[in-house]
């Protein structure tokens, strides 16, 4: 049977290529044997006997107790034992007594009590302040018979202030003042809703007369007091 050759076929056509890539295979399988290289594996260890240590014999100390020194022997007693005769006079020492006779004077030094300057609630204190025209009311009548006095005074010298009535201001205003010990008015303050409410309740209270000072204990004492004074449009 005879080949046929097929004219179509080129077998040249790709030859170049695979000589270069035979060429790179071969350079570099070379070159991979070039730089191989081997090494000498060297194993060092020492070996440690622990069964040695654990046999060694610790040897056994013993400490000697020395004995302590005998006692010192006591010294002689004396053979002949000598009689001295008190001749010296010894001085006695006379302690004589703190006591005083019944002649004697003794002085009595008495202590005043000092008082600071407190102040002592209209509400406890023990004789409250007198409002002139309580003077002859009973002791246990004088706080009524002050307030009675108090609101007649207010009563009496109230004005309703113009600016206030023209604006329609009304209110309740609280005012705190103090008695003193000379039975004067003294330390007025106020709050409330409007400035003129307030002053003409300041007003009203620096009218009162002086009074009979507070007294606490028998001594006259500062007594603050507060009312409240209603301004009320009708």
């Amino acid at each position: 049977m005879q080949l046929k050759k097929n004219e179509k076929v080129d077998l040249t056509k790709n030859s170049s290529l695979y000589f270069v890539i035979g060429l790179a295979l071969v350079l570099f399988i070379s070159w991979q044997a070039i730089e191989f290289k081997t090494y000498e594996k060297v194993y060092g260890y020492e070996s440690l006997n622990v069964e040695d240590d654990d046999d060694e014999e610790i040897p056994i100390t013993e400490q000697i107790k020395t004995p302590p020194p005998p006692p010192p022997p006591p010294p002689p007693a004396p053979e002949i034992i000598e009689i001295v005769e008190d001749e010296e006079e010894v001085e006695e020492t006379v302690i004589e007594s703190t006591e005083t006779d019944e002649e004697e004077i003794i002085e009595i030094v008495e202590v005043e009590e000092i008082y600071e300057d407190i102040d002592v609630p209209f509400a406890v204190i023990e004789d409250v302040p007198i409002f002139p025209g309580c003077e002859r009311v009973k002791k246990s009548e004088r706080r009524n018979c002050f307030q009675e006095q108090m609101n007649k005074h207010i009563r009496k010298n109230f004005r309703y202030p113009e600016i206030a009535q023209e604006m329609g201001i009304q209110g309740r205003v609280y005012v705190n003042f103090i008695i003193a010990k000379d039975g004067q008015i003294t330390n007025i303050r106020m709050r409330g809703p409007d400035k003129n409410l307030e002053k003409e309740a300041k007003r009203i209270i620096a009218k009162l007369p002086n009074m009979t000072p507070g007294k606490q204990r028998g001594r006259p004492v500062r007594v603050p007091f507060s009312i409240p004074i209603t301004f009320r449009l009708q």
